[in-house]
């Protein structure tokens, strides 16, 4: 193992936060990788909440049923295999929207010109739209479904990495190592990808990690509005659009069924906040600007 990678993995090691985040991350691949064996598919789509009984009050915890009951269905199984569905989520829309991110801010950064001009407008296009409020309209229009809260989120998810990677792009194009590979007759593709791309993506890839968490909770917002998953689909913001009736009620029944958001709430809290605490460590950790 190199200096530099020990070094690296001491940093991490010794900050608090960066153990908490790759902690709770470990704790939630387990529980998602786990799942079938913690709470065993009941129906031909694991992901499909059982009803457990057609009586919609809710529920206390029991024994068999350790979070409760909401809209007939368990909590517990919700959340467990909810944590699926966060990954799901989570990483498809966030590797996909920073390929896309990848692929136009090299071209602009790299090209430039009016190429560069024409991509950055359009950039600027879809980066004055409002994200949540995008993601709604074109969830409504494109049919309720999780698969088409991913497609709304991909097509308004990747500016920020196109812009970033552009900025980057545009200070490395003048290096040496790149002039002199231009200057050997290597293709414009492996410039990008071979000596390029690897000495500017890394800020890249913290913003990536730091935004999982963010979709994630774009997405349950969606489930919550009864936008996203279909109706009992192991998806947080679905557990909580069935709470949702109960919780506007008086204020008695709201902390007489606090269950029904505690849990799933809670679940949805620590996972955004793993992926947080992990992007803040990595910067940390890698950004020569913050080393001691």
């Amino acid at each position: 193992m190199r200096v530099e990678t020990r070094r690296t993995l001491r940093r991490l090691l010794r900050n608090p936060s960066a153990v908490l985040g790759f902690s709770l991350l470990i704790f939630f691949t387990l529980v998602a990788i786990f799942a079938p064996l913690i709470c065993p598919p009941q129906s031909y789509d694991p992901y499909m909440i059982p009803i457990v009984t057609w009586d919609k009050t809710p529920q206390p915890p029991s024994e068999g049923h350790p979070f409760g009951i909401i809209d007939g269905r368990d909590i517990f199984y919700g959340v467990i295999w909810g944590t699926r569905t966060a990954f799901k989520v989570g990483l498809t829309v966030t590797l996909t929207s920073t390929l896309v991110g990848l692929v136009i801010g090299s071209i602009a950064g790299y090209f430039g010109g009016w190429l560069d001009e024409v991509l950055m407008r359009i950039t600027d296009v879809f980066l004055s739209i409002p994200y949540i409020l995008a993601a709604i309209v074109m969830t409504a229009f494109l049919g309720m479904g999780l698969d088409k809260v991913m497609i709304s989120l991909i097509i308004f998810g990747w500016m920020g990495t196109a812009r970033l990677i552009r900025a980057n792009i545009l200070q490395a194009r003048e290096e040496q190592y790149v002039l002199a590979a231009r200057a050997l007759g290597v293709s414009d593709f492996l410039v990008i990808t071979k000596h390029i791309l690897p000495n500017t993506i890394f800020p890249v890839l913290i913003q990536a990690t730091m935004r999982i968490g963010s979709l994630v909770i774009t997405a349950a917002a969606l489930s919550f509005l009864g936008l996203g998953a279909p109706v009992g689909y192991a998806d947080w913001g679905a557990l909580l659009n069935f709470a949702r009736n109960w919780l506007l009620g008086a204020s008695g029944e709201a902390l007489k069924y606090w269950y029904a958001i505690v849990y799933p709430g809670t679940a949805m809290v620590l996972f955004v906040l793993a992926w947080n605490l992990v992007g803040d460590a990595l910067r940390d950790a890698f950004d020569p600007r913050l080393r001691g």
